[in-house]
């Protein structure tokens, strides 16, 4: 038989009603002639509720039994899941990470996965089971403890059982009919895409769409997984949703795919900083092992041998840089007259394959704020986006002006 992977996310199995309308679609797959992996995530809310718990109980957990107890959430919806099919007469049963065993690293609550063998659960197919319903985010560790893959972890999940398995495709349900041009509660003119390609949707993940979680692109990507998008709220035929799939698959495709932004940006400058061989290693060097994830920077041109430097980092993760410059400054790594954050902006990105061969996207981009009036602080650019960091009160104008500007209503 050949396998289909179907993933389902918490809004989808949030309740009874709702895990056995996700069961209906299951069985309409294996009467279609599939053996199906269906991923699941923990009911919606719940995965928040047992954080909370473990959060009031230990402040300073012990995070091997924090990954015990988060990790629940998804076996209970594996064995409801499980439970609903063999109720609708489909041969199902549930499996936890470890059961497979799904591999992964020891780095609790952010474990990457290693290996996913496939005897166990291929025996069971063997044995008339038509479909393994297997609990997301989760794995074990090589000391065989419960390891957990972090926030999103059942998208990667999903999509790296489609790649041990060979599966035909990975369907991931949500609560969106898709992938659109930017999000719809931003721009009305916003029109979901049938096709996009891995690379433009590895981008749009990062810079802030949360269709699909960036780990599980990288994967699909690199294996070569199509994956599939689409609502489980809504009746979908074959052709619903958005598939993402290799460049190649897609015959035409505007310049430009989609808007993406992120409201939650902080633009942090070191004004006066030595210009000296290695300043950049020694300012990102304990910025990196502070963890701050440093996306955008800016040095300004020399004068007297000082300079300015610009990054840009999420605005939750400001006071941490603030510390380590600061300590950075005390141990005489680097010398700067001031630090200066400022929170109030956001991040808006435009991201097309197109771009790599067609000239005037920054052009185009950049007249279209100027005519709104919009400052740009900071751009950065790679083969296919350009991002820019403007004032926050100007996000959603931003969006809707280069949305308009590219005509990203229009179908190509």
């Amino acid at each position: 038989m050949p396998i289909l992977v179907m993933k389902f996310g918490g809004t989808s199995v949030a309740t009874l009603d709702r895990i056995r309308r996700a069961a209906k679609r299951v069985g309409r797959e294996v009467a279609n002639g599939y053996d199906v992996i269906v991923i699941v995530s923990a009911m919606s809310g719940k995965t928040n509720e047992l954080v909370g718990w473990v959060e009031e109980t230990s402040h300073l957990f012990d995070a091997r039994e924090y990954d015990a107890v988060v990790s629940s959430g998804e076996q209970v919806t594996a064995g409801l899941m499980a439970l609903t099919l063999q109720e609708m007469d489909v041969p199902a049963r549930s499996w936890q990470g470890w059961q497979v065993p799904l591999l992964t690293t020891s780095a609790h609550s952010a474990a990457r996965i290693v290996d996913i063998p496939t005897e166990n659960i291929a025996a069971k197919f063997g044995e008339g089971m038509r479909v393994a319903v297997v609990a997301g985010f989760q794995g074990i560790s090589p000391e065989g403890r419960i390891t957990t893959l972090g926030r999103g972890g059942s998208d990667t999940t999903a999509v790296a059982f489609a790649a041990a398995f060979g599966a035909e495709r990975c369907d991931i349900y949500t609560d969106v009919d898709g992938v659109y041009t930017t999000d719809p509660r931003v721009s009305t003119k916003a029109r979901k895409l049938d096709r996009i390609a891995f690379e433009e949707m590895l981008e749009l993940a990062s810079l802030g769409a949360k269709v699909l979680q960036t780990r599980s692109v990288e994967l699909a990507m690199r294996y070569k997984v199509r994956l599939r998008v689409l609502s489980s709220f809504e009746d979908n035929d074959e052709h619903a949703g958005t598939l993402v799939c290799d460049e190649e698959d897609i015959v035409e495709s505007n310049v430009v795919a989609g808007v993406a932004f992120s409201r939650d940006e902080a633009k942090m400058t070191l004004i006066s900083v030595a210009d000296r061989p290695g300043i950049a290693a020694a300012i990102f060097g304990p910025l990196s092992e502070a963890g701050v994830n440093v996306d955008m920077i800016v040095q300004n041109i020399s004068e007297e041998g000082r300079t300015d430097m610009t990054f840009s980092c999420p605005t939750d993760q400001v006071k941490r840089a603030q510390v380590a410059m600061t300590a950075a400054k005390d141990s005489g790594e680097i010398n700067y007259h001031e630090l200066v954050a400022d929170t109030d902006v956001a991040k808006v990105s435009v991201v097309g394959i197109g771009m790599r061969s067609h000239a005037g996207v920054a052009a185009k981009m950049f007249e279209a704020l100027s005519r709104e009036g919009i400052n740009i602080k900071v751009i950065t650019t790679s083969e296919i986006k350009i991002s820019v960091l403007i004032d926050r009160k100007y996000l959603e104008l931003a969006v809707q002006t280069l949305h308009d500007a590219f005509e990203l209503e229009r179908a190509s």
